[in-house]
């Protein structure tokens, strides 16, 4: 079924990026669908325009795949069966290799192939040594990442007839991962996430970086699936770990455990940032799942709240769109009871890629003209022009108040990708 699924804005990436003699890594989460993006429809994309099939060489080194050649993975061997290939200058091939990480040593082989005029090399990657902060160094900054995510809602249901509360639902419970496709019951998709973070998550981190403390592993990845959109640190996590859970566990620790779980695609944190003082605060951050079914399996399905569960859904969308996201507060000095006091109110995202800059409020629901001004207050307290925008659960057209701020429904804003164009 993943032939319906094309996958267009990461192909466009890819074919955006053909031939520009860098390396294009490909990167993301387990099983959210980089070796198929690469093995199957860039492949299918090439071969459409014109390349011939022998000259894309593709290497699968995944372990858990029925087509892996692992016996590749020692770094001569791999070396001596690509150069065996790539044997006519005038010819130019595709080197793609899947889970490139398995090879010790990669670095030399694959900048290599880079230097070669007639070789245009793309890599898969999960674990450390393809870290997003790292790829520049390794490629000696020739190195391209292009992050593959879960599918979003748009790709799931284009074609679905559903109401989108019907999609919606199924959305916000299952998320998007590609193995769900072929899973056709709730209980089946249920048992394949609670199998993904058992047999792959946890254990390819724990395994990875030689985890100690296994128990604090576990409780760390429960604590952040419980309370994505909430501000924490590493200081705050570590307290609350020993006091309600006796967990013996220091701050240290607990932010290298974060670091993992982030570096491993699981997790985004997004950096906390003062719109008036333009400055970042240093520690605190709100994380949020890279995919929401995988949250709400790790949780047994018991937390359902559809509010935190969008934001997070927002979050992911926008990181998709390729927009850097902050979470922003803006201090306000104010009159109460007499008394001159300083008031912090949050702006749930500030989303920018370079050129353009939203402030974004997400709200499910404003049921009352009291809810819809608490929304509203840290929106109107931001003195830019850049553009305001409400998004809101229930499916609305577009409209601009009074105020200049923008309300859209969260059907449109998850089914147009230039919505906030």
């Amino acid at each position: 079924m993943n032939q319906l699924l094309p996958r267009e804005v990461y192909l466009q990436k890819l074919i955006d990026s053909r031939e520009n003699g860098d390396v294009k890594v490909v990167t993301g989460p387990r099983r959210c669908g980089k070796s198929w993006l690469l093995t199957r429809l860039y492949k299918e994309y090439l071969i459409a325009d014109g390349v011939p099939e022998d000259d894309i060489i593709i290497v699968s080194l995944d372990i858990d795949d029925e087509n892996n050649q692992s016996e590749l993975a020692d770094k001569e061997k791999l070396k001596a069966y690509l150069y065996g290939k790539i044997t006519d200058p005038k010819r130019m091939y595709y080197v793609i290799l899947d889970e490139i990480q398995e090879v010790d040593g990669f670095e030399k082989l694959v900048n290599g192939l880079r230097n070669k005029d007639n070789v245009d090399v793309y890599v898969t990657g999960s674990n450390a040594k393809l870290l997003s902060k790292d790829i520049s160094t390794i490629f000696r900054d020739r190195g391209q990442e292009i992050r593959c995510n879960p599918f979003s809602f748009k790709e799931l249901y284009a074609k679905r007839n559903d109401s989108f509360s019907e999609l919606w639902k199924e959305f916000y419970t299952f998320g998007g991962m590609p193995g769900l496709l072929s899973r056709k019951t709730p209980l089946q998709k249920a048992n394949y996430l609670q199998d993904l973070w058992r047999k792959t998550y946890v254990t390819d981190i724990i395994e990875r970086y030689s985890i100690g403390n296994e128990v604090a592993l576990e409780a760390m990845a429960d604590s952040l699936c419980s309370a994505i959109g909430s501000l924490s640190n590493p200081t705050k996590m570590a307290n609350s770990l020993q006091s309600v859970q006796n967990i013996k566990i220091d701050e240290e620790t607990v932010k290298k455990y974060l670091d993992y779980i982030c570096d491993s695609f699981l997790f985004e944190g997004a950096r906390r940032y003062d719109i008036k003082g333009k400055e970042y605060y240093k520690s605190f951050k709100k994380y949020y799942c890279v995919d929401v079914g995988l949250r709400n399996a790790r949780l047994n399905f018991r937390q359902q709240e559809v509010t935190h569960i969008m934001e997070n859904v927002i979050y992911n969308e926008l990181r998709s769109r390729d927009y850097l996201v902050d979470v922003g507060l803006i201090e306000s000095r104010e009159t109460r009871d007499g008394k001159q006091v300083y008031i912090q109110y949050e702006v749930d995202f500030i989303a920018t890629n370079g050129f353009d800059k939203y402030y974004i409020q997400s709200a499910y629901a404003l049921p009352s003209e009291m809810k819809q001004n608490q929304e509203l207050r840290s929106l109107k307290k931001i003195g830019d022009s850049f553009q305001k925008i409400v998004i809101q659960g229930d499916d609305i057209a577009t409209y601009t108040n009074d105020d200049g701020i923008i309300f859209m429904g969260l059907h449109q804003f998850l089914m147009n990708s230039d919505i906030l164009k």
